[in-house]
């Protein structure tokens, strides 16, 4: 459809929010369009109305009066209704001109946006605290600002075929493999065209995820700091527009247990927290699965004093230990899920408090003993040090708890099993979800469960080529 005044009134009738403005540059009656409050009333003004006004030269073209009187940049031709209408959405103005059939629009955007602000879900103790917000310019900024490279590239999607949400994916030309950056273009393509609405990147992560898992093998960042870092190591980043975190390819499993502080601080205090917090992954996903094999099948492993224990506090439970267990384990789901969805305040308070509570008055009222509600105490507790995990911590200590329920330790053997040969069959966009781990490149990799000095910390490992499947 050929874009005129005409066109584009037919198209907002119904639409209060847009304004037309006429003035006169020279004898040329313009006609600028723009939506309330997604432009800015001053830029409009300082940047394009006055110098119109002021122009006092014969006016032979449009794009010599643009390119001598508009102060906004860019200042470029509109050639469709669709763009109309995204450059409108975007807080940009269309000028419209009687004498000519060009169509100009300028950026002058003013709507409100979220400040830069700092993180909830990735709190840092010695380091960058900004983090990213629902603009994907500033998000853009951010890490540019941290990247003074011109191997960096920014190529630009829109997804979604009416919603034309802007998507960046960013990489650094020579160092992420061509591969791989050729993959995430072709499903970033794709996904654009799925769809009509298009608001969030996990549209994304989606395409790109390993299928028939809980693993997440798409990461995802809210921090500037960790992209730039990670983007210097060859992945490749994906912001989209509304969106405050970004995605990142190929994500490993040993990348859901570094954290910023792990090269801010001193190389010990980062290494024993890293440890602790692979020691947290095992004993929540494994924890629960003992306990349930030693006291249903297996319970002459356990020492005499403590079984003499076990078998006081579980007289007063009328329940098999594996329905306590897993009634408790989804207690303790329900007000992790409470605490997240209330306001912060008060979610930390909830989550706190209510563990106390709920703990106390399970013993006291005979529903769970004082050992089932430590041993899930502890498996909550340490899959907070792990929060990417958290869904395959709570799927695969469940299904190992079932396992463990029905043959002992047999099942858990069984249990344990399948949950290493799953890891070990996922991938991440063509490279193994394990790596380095079982690899030869695993004896040279500085930077594992334990994080050798910055300086020995050298080029990601699936850099390596050829050594990820040796």
């Amino acid at each position: 459809m050929d874009l005129s005044l005409e066109v584009l009134q037919q198209k907002l009738n119904n639409s209060s929010d847009v304004i037309y403005r006429k003035i006169y540059c020279q004898d040329e009656l313009i006609t600028i369009v723009g939506i309330e409050n997604m432009i800015d009333g001053t830029k409009l003004s300082q940047y394009i109305i006055e110098p119109l006004l002021n122009y006092n030269k014969p006016i032979s073209d449009v794009e010599t009066l643009c390119r001598e009187s508009i102060l906004a940049n860019p200042a470029s031709e509109v050639s469709s209704i669709e763009e109309a209408f995204e450059h409108l959405s975007s807080g940009c103005v269309l000028l419209f001109f009687t004498s000519y059939t060009e169509v100009i629009h300028c950026n002058v955007a003013g709507f409100a946006k979220r400040s830069i602000d700092i993180p909830t879900s990735e709190a840092t103790v010695k380091g960058p605290r900004e983090g990213f917000s629902e603009d994907i310019q500033d998000n853009l900024s951010l890490i540019r600002r941290r990247l003074k490279t011109s191997d960096i590239k920014a190529e630009k999607f829109k997804l979604g075929k009416k919603s034309l949400t802007s998507c960046y994916m960013l990489y650094i030309e020579g160092t992420a493999p061509a591969e791989v950056v050729k993959y995430v273009r072709e499903k970033i393509e794709d996904v654009a065209i799925s769809r009509d609405y298009i608001f969030y990147s996990n549209n994304i992560e989606e395409s790109l995820k390993a299928k028939g898992t809980a693993f997440d093998t798409v990461g995802y960042s809210e921090k500037p700091d960790i992209c730039a870092q990670k983007i210097s190591e060859g992945r490749i980043i994906m912001l989209v527009d509304g969106s405050s975190n970004a995605a990142i390819v190929p994500y490993f499993f040993n990348d859901s247990f570094q954290v910023t502080d792990d090269y801010t601080m001193n190389k010990y205090m980062a290494n024993t927290a890293r440890f602790l917090r692979f020691i947290s992954f095992w004993a929540a996903t494994l924890a629960p699965g003992i306990y349930i094999a030693l006291v249903t099948h297996h319970f002459r492993l356990i020492p005499t004093i403590l079984l003499f224990k076990l078998a006081m506090y579980r007289a007063v439970v009328p329940v098999p230990t594996i329905i306590e267990l897993i009634i408790m384990i989804g207690f303790f789901q329900i007000l992790r899920e409470a605490a997240v969805r209330l306001p912060q305040p008060m979610g930390s308070t909830l989550s706190i408090i209510g563990a106390l509570i709920l703990g106390d008055a399970a013993v006291a009222s005979g529903l769970a003993s004082q050992i089932t509600v430590v041993v899930v105490g502890i498996t909550s507790i340490c899959s907070y040090l792990v929060p990417k995990l958290y869904i395959a911590i709570f799927y695969w200590n469940t299904l190992i708890v079932i396992l463990s329920a029905l043959l002992g330790l047999p099942g858990f053997y069984t249990g344990f099993v399948m949950l290493i040969a799953h890891m070990a069959d996922l991938n991440t966009v063509g490279y193994p979800y394990a790596n380095p781990i079982a690899t030869r490149s695993v004896l040279k990799y500085q930077d594992l469960i334990y994080r050798g000095t910055l300086n020995e910390i050298g080029n990601p490992i699936f850099l390596d080529k050829g050594s990820e499947n040796e």
